[in-house]
């Protein structure tokens, strides 16, 4: 599958987003990485919907929308209707039966569903969600604050989810998020992740295009 970087807005200039969302256009950027923190599912606050339908109008770039928040079923149909293109949901945040039912929710919507894996939980808790999604989301560091550290231990989790969606679903796109930059990209390559959130590392890079490209090659 094409390897797609997807820079995290959470370290973006938020003074100056517009014109970020604009220069990762012309650095070569297709997706843009939307962190939604409620406070309570992780001990940090972010955006709304809001800043996503204020976001819609001014960028073509795919919004990949990742909800870090308590029965995401509540908020779902909010997000979809803001103009996220993916949405994707930690399988930690609700019930079995909501989890499947927001899944629903949101592709009836017209938006492409996800399910995320926090590190500590294991590949199978999500094994019955697969065949309904369109990403998979491995959290490489602990959700909530950008900056921490790649847990490399995450990538056996990544692996097998890349099988086991070879067997039921194999155009679904498996996405690593956390402490991702030049080095630890390789790792994730290496098993089976195509999609790549990079926040400091992309943000900080003194050449943007450069690092785009190195990511996506």
């Amino acid at each position: 599958m094409k390897n797609i970087l997807a820079p995290s807005i959470l370290s973006c200039d938020y003074m100056n987003m517009q014109r970020d969302f604009t220069e990762c256009k012309e650095n070569g950027v297709k997706w843009l990485h939307v962190d939604i923190m409620d406070g309570h599912f992780v001990p940090n606050l972010s955006f709304g919907y809001s800043l996503v339908k204020s976001m819609r109008p001014v960028t073509d770039l795919v919004l990949d929308v990742h909800l870090m928040i308590d029965t995401p079923i509540k908020y779902a149909e909010n997000f979809c209707k803001a103009g996220a293109d993916y949405l994707t949901i930690h399988v930690e945040a609700d019930t079995p039966e909501n989890i499947r039912k927001t899944l629903e929710l949101i592709r009836s919507l017209g938006v492409k569903p996800g399910i995320v894996v926090k590190p500590k939980t294991p590949a199978e808790a999500i094994e019955e969600y697969l065949p309904m999604v369109d990403m998979v989301l491995v959290m490489t560091v602990e959700p909530g604050f950008g900056g921490q550290k790649f847990m490399a231990d995450m990538m056996p989790k990544v692996k097998k989810l890349r099988e086991m969606l070879d067997k039921v679903n194999p155009e679904c796109h498996l996405e690593v998020d956390g402490g991702v930059d030049l080095v630890t990209v390789n790792e994730c390559k290496a098993n089976g992740a195509n999609v790549f959130v990079a926040g400091s590392a992309y943000f900080g890079s003194s050449d943007k295009k450069a690092f785009t490209v190195e990511i996506e090659k």
